[in-house]
């Protein structure tokens, strides 16, 4: 199969699940194409079946903002003819979908029928989406893909109650590469994040105002007074002076590291003992299950699709979205004793083999499979 695949190429998780889904696919022996404005974040090695074209955006005098999308669809008519693709998979609503929609009308005039598949990731629905500026465009995308997919039941369900959906949406989870993420022996950098043995918290997020990072660094102010512990702050975004701020009004900035965006982040993962993750909206939580396949267990709210991924008192704990009081005090019941810790530990990386990528893989080739057959069928109607 040849594949195209737009997403943004960020460190977002919905760039990161587009990436790490075409680099499987390579490895399948799929031809993959990426389409996007820059190399995305995660595609860093060479493989013969992964191939990456660059959209280009130029600025003229008479656009105040440059257009993305007309650029973004020119671009996936000409990698469609030229390189012969099967089919388009898009990653995030906005403008991939739309943009989706209208290189395929153009293709038709070629006499090339593509289908696409769009798959929804959570703010591009639960915020952009339902915005009045944007909400009729993406109600429109959706029902004119040829396939759709979301990361979660829940997101599934929010995408049907606030849009008025009329093709099917199939759930296919998040996963986990197990060649990446493990646990790694990282003694020697455990020991320098924590000389006396203390707990080592840690979240991961793009710290804006829907992760709630301020309940992360009070919630481990509670944990820290009970427990010697450490908290590493992984990532970046608006909300992160405000984060250095509270840990010196809390007085634990001695306790909490930020570590700015970190690539090889199953490592620091590997010498962690807890995740703390209380968003106010998550659609699936892949940090989350990053953190259970190196055997961190994890401490979240009970928000979108968490519920379907952190299984309460077996591989961590749920909470309501902003009881920090409730998160410490499980975090607490975690740590505190070795045997339980080690427990949990040994539970999240069970948990999370129930989203190994090779057993997401094969779901999402016998999708495109299908959305393929069935665009034949009414192509020759």
């Amino acid at each position: 199969m040849k594949i195209g695949i737009v997403c943004y190429p960020t460190f977002g998780g919905s760039g990161v699940v587009a990436t790490e889904l075409g680099k499987a696919l390579a490895d399948e022996g799929h031809q993959v194409h990426f389409i996007t404005y820059s190399q995305p974040a995660r595609l860093d090695f060479f493989s013969a079946n992964l191939f990456y074209h660059e959209v280009s955006v130029r600025d003229y005098p008479l656009f105040d903002y440059a257009p993305y999308e007309s650029a973004l669809a020119s671009k996936l008519v000409d990698v469609v003819r030229f390189e012969k693709l099967d089919i388009l998979h898009v990653h995030y609503a906005i403008p991939h979908a739309s943009a989706a929609f209208m290189a395929k009308q153009i293709l038709e005039t070629y006499g090339i029928y593509i289908p696409f598949v769009t798959t929804l990731h959570g703010t591009d629905i639960t915020l952009v989406g339902k915005d009045p500026t944007y909400k009729p465009v993406v109600t429109f995308s959706i029902n004119k893909s040829d396939g759709v997919t979301t990361v979660s039941q829940n997101l599934k369900e929010d995408t049907e109650k606030h849009f008025e959906i009329t093709n099917e949406i199939k759930v296919i989870p998040n996963f986990i590469d197990f060649n990446r993420f493990s646990l790694k022996p990282k003694d020697h950098f455990k020991k320098a994040i924590a000389p006396n043995n203390e707990r080592i918290l840690i979240h991961t997020s793009n710290f804006r105002k829907v992760k709630r990072t301020g309940d992360v660094i009070r919630t481990f102010e509670k944990i820290q007074k009970k427990i010697p512990s450490k908290l590493l702050m992984v990532g970046d975004g608006p909300e992160r002076a405000y984060n250095e701020q509270l840990c010196r009004e809390l007085g634990i900035c001695e306790h909490v590291r930020f570590l700015g965006k970190q690539d090889a982040i199953e490592e620091i993962l590997s010498v962690s003992d807890l995740f703390l993750m209380p968003s106010e909206s998550e659609s699936f939580g892949l940090a989350a299950l990053e953190a259970m396949a190196c055997k961190v267990p994890a401490i979240t709210s009970n928000a979108g699709g968490l519920p379907e991924l952190n299984i309460d008192g077996f591989c961590g704990f749920m909470s309501n979205v902003g009881d920090i009081e409730d998160m410490a005090a499980k975090g607490i019941q975690i740590l505190e004793n070795d045997e339980v810790l080690q427990r949990f530990k040994e539970n999240a990386f069970i948990r999370a083999q129930d989203f190994d990528l090779k057993k997401i893989l094969p779901v999402y080739i016998d999708y495109y499979n299908q959305v393929i057959e069935e665009a034949h069928k009414l192509k020759t109607v």
